[in-house]
């Protein structure tokens, strides 16, 4: 079976693309990342997959005045790349229905909350705000509305006594550099359809318990 081609899209630190790229390397997931792109020039990320010899690409949305064309840029980009799947990675940019429609059931994000619960950002003050007993990050297919679409996977995260988004913050940034190479590893796999508005996982294999037992998410050796 020929290995999924990825495009990672970043604004920033990108160490959901960095878990991507490790994981692509050593086997974890059949596919390779054929292009970083950022729409910002001081994005650490672009330095790290740099370094792992991974082609890179600085895009950047000033250059535009409208989103339109940026967005018709970003297309174009991706495709001289042979993208087949493109991965949001921390992309801090609203995209346009257009290009939202182009690359339908091809594109995923991962976003920190069980959605569909907090979409948007703040997740982690408004997950506090409203003591829930857990949290938690989301991988699912892009759709133009905000943080919505099918949905591949979840990882839950136990809200602790004592919480402060900076600490609940980081045990989901964890539990997301475990599941979303989980998830591009079942697609990539050819285990996940599409059926109406839902993802159906057909997984041979259950994911890590990790993924699935919550407290183990807290435990020392995580």
């Amino acid at each position: 079976m020929a290995r999924l081609r990825i495009a990672i899209l970043i604004s920033g630190r990108g160490s959901n693309m960095a878990s991507l790229l490790a994981a692509c390397r050593d086997g974890r997931v059949a596919a390779d990342p054929v292009l970083v792109l950022s729409n910002r020039a001081d994005a650490a990320g672009l330095a790290i997959a740099e370094g792992a010899g991974v082609a890179t690409r600085l895009l950047s949305h000033r250059g535009f005045a409208e989103r339109a064309a940026f967005d018709a840029a970003l297309d174009a980009a991706l495709k001289e790349a042979g993208a087949e799947l493109v991965c949001l990675a921390g992309f801090m940019r609203l995209l346009t229905r257009g290009f939202v429609e182009a690359w339908r059931n091809r594109m995923i994000n991962i976003h920190p909350s069980l959605l569909p619960a907090f979409p948007g950002l703040d997740t982690h003050r408004r997950a506090l705000a409203a003591g829930v007993r857990f949290a938690g990050c989301t991988v699912h297919y892009v759709r133009f509305e905000t943080d919505t679409g099918p949905i591949v996977a979840q990882a839950a995260v136990p809200v602790l006594a004592g919480d402060d988004e900076t600490s609940l913050a980081g045990r989901v940034l964890e539990a997301e550099h475990r599941l979303y190479p989980l998830a591009i590893g079942l697609i990539a796999a050819g285990k996940v359809r599409i059926e109406g508005e839902r993802a159906v996982v057909e997984a041979e294999d259950p994911p890590p318990a990790s993924l699935l037992n919550p407290i183990g998410m807290a435990g020392p050796d995580r």
